[in-house]
Parts: C-alpha cells; sequence; structure tokens
C-alpha cells in the first residue's frame, strides 16, 4: 500500500481475473491488469469458481492488479512478461499522474528463477521510471537473508527498504522518503467474519507502508 496526499495505491498478486472490475469499483479505484499464469480456458474455469472456489483455488487464473485511488489517476501502463515457462510471469508498470510509478510483480517459486524475475523486472520499471520516484512491489518469492539481490538492487538501482530478512512480499522505494516501512499486517487484521467462521484473506500477510516525495519533488 502506498499512501500519500495524493496517493492511494495497492499491488495484488494472484488475483482471478474476473474479481478486477468488481474489486476495482468497490474500491472506487481505476485498474491496470496484467495477466499471469492458469488463464487458459478461461470461460470454463470462471464458471467453476463461482459454483465452488474451493475447487479451483489459485487454478481459476492470476493477474497482478494495480489499484489507484482518485484523485490520482493512471496516465500510463505497460506490461513486461518475464517469463512464458514453467508458469507466465509478468510486472505490470504504471505512471500516476503527479510523477511517481508504480511496478507489480509476482516472481517464480524457483530461486534461481525468481531472482532472475526480480533483476529483470527492476531494471525494466527503473528505465521506464526513468527520474521519476519509483516503487516496485509484489511478491519476489525471495528472502533477504538467503539472497544478495536486494544488495544488489539497492546498491545498483536505488531500490531499497525490503520488508523484512525472511519476508518474500516486498516494496522496494527509489527516491521516495520512507514514512512507515514496510510491515506485514497480523494474522487478525486480515480474517473476516463469515457465516460465523473466521475468513482469512490471502495466505500471505498483507504488506503496507507510507512513503512521501522528498521536499524538492512535491
Amino acid at each position: 500500500m502506498l499512501s500519500a496526499a495524493r496517493w492511494d495505491v495497492a499491488l495484488l498478486q494472484e488475483c482471478p481475473p474476473r474479481w478486477a472490475p468488481a474489486l476495482a469499483a468497490a474500491c472506487d479505484a481505476a485498474a491496470h491488469l496484467s495477466l499471469t499464469s492458469r488463464n487458459w480456458l478461461g470461460s470454463i474455469r470462471r464458471h467453476l469458481a463461482q459454483r465452488n472456489p474451493d475447487l479451483l483455488g489459485s487454478w481459476e487464473g492470476g493477474s497482478n492488479l494495480t489499484l489507484v485511488r482518485p484523485p490520482a489517476r493512471i496516465a500510463e501502463r505497460r506490461e513486461l512478461v518475464l517469463r512464458r515457462r514453467p508458469e507466465r510471469r509478468t510486472m505490470a508498470f504504471a505512471r500516476i499522474d503527479g510523477g511517481i510509478c508504480v511496478a507489480n510483480l509476482h516472481a517464480s517459486t524457483v530461486p534461481s528463477l525468481g531472482e532472475a524475475d526480480v533483476r529483470r523486472a527492476a531494471e525494466a520499471a527503473v528505465a521506464w521510471a526513468g527520474a521519476s520516484p519509483l516503487l516496485l512491489g509484489g511478491d519476489f518469492n525471495l528472502r533477504p537473508s538467503r539472497s544478495d539481490l536486494f544488495e544488489e538492487l539497492a546498491e545498483r538501482l536505488g531500490l531499497a527498504s525490503a520488508t523484512g530478512p525472511d519476508s518474500i512480499d516486498h516494496l522496494l522505494a527509489r527516491g521516495l522518503e520512507v514514512v512507515d516501512p514496510p510491515s506485514a499486517w497480523r494474522s487478525d487484521a486480515r480474517e473476516l467474519p463469515c457465516k460465523g467462521l473466521r475468513l482469512r484473506l490471502s495466505d500471505h500477510a498483507p504488506v503496507e507502508a507510507r512513503f512521501g516525495l522528498p521536499a524538492q519533488a512535491s
């Protein structure tokens, strides 16, 4: 989550594409969607998932979905296909009016592939952002305690502020001031009452942070 006077941004991964319009409407937000894996036979999968969501789970199909609330708006949308096998992985890049850029990705689960995905996404996002502040976030499937990539991204590309040494979901910033550093929600913060039960949102704890523009860029 990126919050400031002008922005309220959410980066979602593994989001079923059919959810995007309803989520955007419920959040009063503009959306940028990039299809990822398991989207073949989409109409059949959607029908099965509507009847029994637990039957398909993530096999309904996925996407990287970026939501941006007014008064901010998405001024530019781009997509980078990071790989097609063993699963399609993409980065959704958005330029928000006011000068900030946001990149959203879900990297491969195999560490060597995940590092390649994140490195390529970071390099492209920095190139596309140019001199504008940049936020690169998502499910990296990499832990800073086990990967030197985070030090490389900070030193070479200026992308820093990983969530924690054992986290795999991150919000890396370049050209932004960290107001509240990235942190994962408590378990109870992502549970909702549902017919007398507790429904836990996602198998990952959402990561939230607040960033601000440097004084000279505001």
